[in-house]
């Protein structure tokens, strides 16, 4: 049984890093391992220093893993084009038009990026059959939080149209009796089957999110970062989707007890105030910290990733069993 691992947080906390650094290490272990980035910025290809696309590819260099990048520009396109498609193929020639355009204009509201992106994340986790772990670099918090919230709202608001369009063809059926013979459009309506399509799809994301599925989230120790992973925390906890760790990124080091001068009195002063930060995520948050990693000065990738890899305290043998007990 695949299982999926998704690292959160606010953006510019290190998720890159650290979702890349647990990839990583999951690979290590002999688990074949498959990151996947949501994130806009696309980080991840600059970790690796390589390229990716929409398609998993092996990374160079490390046996077991491979990744994929999500262009979230190009999912929102490509979910207009195949509502298009499928529409035009069962509306006359009249309405063609105007359905286009309110499709054109639907796809700038907000939640488009949200519901095009879940498409293609349903997608990924239907086909994860060949790894044994899945690792979600996601986006910023709040698009992530929408997203992982749909499938249970999805599933009522799919309901209540179904209930709706059935109810409509019965009285239509009724009232076109035509030879006698009531016209039976219940069977075969295209509408009716998109929509089942659509709720088994949010119903499959929803039982893999609660039963397969386990949420860190990443954090800086400073008050910003705090509040947004207390809110996280919070809407994560509400969807029934407990976040299992939190990652404390980018603590100050602090320099040797000989160094003096300004820039070592600097120093001493952030990691206390940094120290004070832990105390108070320790004594706020039920979540435990997991991981606490310090910043470094070069980019993380290479032997400095396999580094932060082997900071984290998120073992292989934890995620053995996601599931709920």
């Amino acid at each position: 049984m695949t299982e999926f691992v998704f690292f959160g947080g606010k953006g510019g906390v290190g998720k890159t890093t650290v979702s890349s650094a647990y990839a990583l290490e999951c690979s290590d272990t002999g688990l074949e391992t498959l990151i996947v980035s949501t994130d806009p910025a696309h980080s991840t290809a600059d970790v690796f220093d390589q390229e990716f696309g929409d398609e998993p590819q092996p990374v160079e260099g490390y046996d077991g893993l491979s990744a994929l990048e999500i262009d979230p520009e190009q999912e929102v396109q490509d979910h207009l084009q195949g509502l298009k498609r499928q529409l035009n193929s069962q509306l006359s020639a009249a309405m063609v038009n105007e359905v286009d355009i309110q499709l054109e204009m639907a796809h700038q509201t907000p939640g488009a990026y949200e519901a095009a992106l879940f498409d293609r994340f349903v997608e990924v986790m239907r086909n994860a059959d060949p790894y044994d772990r899945v690792v979600f670099d996601t986006s910023p918090t709040g698009s992530t939080l929408r997203l992982l919230a749909l499938p249970e709202l999805l599933e009522q608001w799919i309901d209540r149209l179904m209930d709706k369009r059935e109810r409509s063809i019965d009285l239509y059926e009724k009232a076109a009796i035509g030879n006698r013979e009531p016209r039976r459009v219940m069977e075969g309506d295209p509408i009716l089957a998109r929509l089942q399509e659509r709720k088994e799809r949010f119903e499959f994301a929803g039982e893999v999110l609660r039963n397969d599925a386990a949420f860190y989230l990443v954090m800086n120790p400073d008050e910003l970062s705090i509040r947004e992973t207390r809110r996280s925390v919070e809407t994560l906890g509400d969807a029934d989707l407990p976040v299992r760790g939190l990652v404390v990124n980018r603590l100050t080091p602090e320099p040797e007890p000989h160094e003096e001068g300004r820039g070592a009195r600097y120093l001493r002063q952030r990691v206390a105030t940094e120290r004070d930060r832990l105390e108070q995520i320790d004594g706020e948050f039920d979540v435990p910290v997991v991981a606490t990693i310090e910043t470094r000065v070069e980019e993380v990738r290479g032997s400095i990733l396999e580094e932060v890899a082997a900071e984290l305290e998120i073992t292989v043998e934890d995620e053995g069993s996601v599931r709920s007990p």
